[in-house]
């Protein structure tokens, strides 16, 4: 056999080598990067954190409750929902950055909206209810549901946020979770939205 052609075994050498060279850097653009960041003014996915007002929000499951299964009782002792309806419970973590200098406060301002436009409203919970999601002050790092609570352990793994919604509404997809930040003087406030797996 004769030598081979340099033209023939360069290129595919060339090719592989360019090949290396952009794996690596597109490695170390996905290590440098930031795991909370989603493309801004589209909904974050479940399991994405979203930042505002100094508190990553990060939702992790949304499900419809059985008010008849022990585990779904226990997160809500109320009446069954009305005929046609459902209860539906967004499970979410909240945490102050670990860098603030002082306190943040997770926000009371919370909905979800349908792909029409129509708004949902959180049912209020009992202040007796440990896994209910509440507006609070939180110290630097510090998370709700607090890591050592029942409620970080249970099956979900976050505050609970409950939602009655008709049948014929979940139709009406995707939803989202909107989470509106503080007021600002002459803006309209920050809103984290989360797009839920209904």
């Amino acid at each position: 056999m004769g030598a081979a052609r340099p033209g023939l075994t360069t290129a595919p050498r060339l090719g592989l080598l360019l090949g290396l060279v952009s794996m690596v850097l597109l490695s170390g653009c996905a290590e440098g990067g930031d795991d909370r960041a989603f493309i801004p003014g589209d909904p974050a996915r479940e399991g994405i954190a979203a930042e505002l007002d100094g508190v990553d929000y990060e939702v992790f499951i949304t499900r419809e409750l059985n008010l008849l299964d022990p585990e779904d009782k226990q997160y809500y002792r109320g009446p069954p929902a009305p005929p046609g309806s459902g209860y539906y419970g967004v499970f979410l973590r909240a945490c102050a950055l670990d860098d603030l200098e002082g306190e943040a406060a997770t926000s009371g301002r919370i909905k979800a909206v349908d792909i029409r436009g129509k708004e949902y409203e959180p049912l209020p919970l009992s202040p007796e209810n440990v896994f209910a999601y509440r507006q609070q002050p939180l110290r630097p790092g510090e998370c709700l549901p607090n890591a050592a609570s029942a409620t970080s352990f249970g099956p979900t793994g976050g505050a609970m946020i409950l939602f009655r919604i008709p049948f014929l509404d979940i139709e009406n997809r995707p939803f989202e979770l909107e989470i509106e930040g503080k007021s600002q003087a002459g803006r309209p406030p920050r809103i984290a939205a989360f797009e839920l797996d209904l």
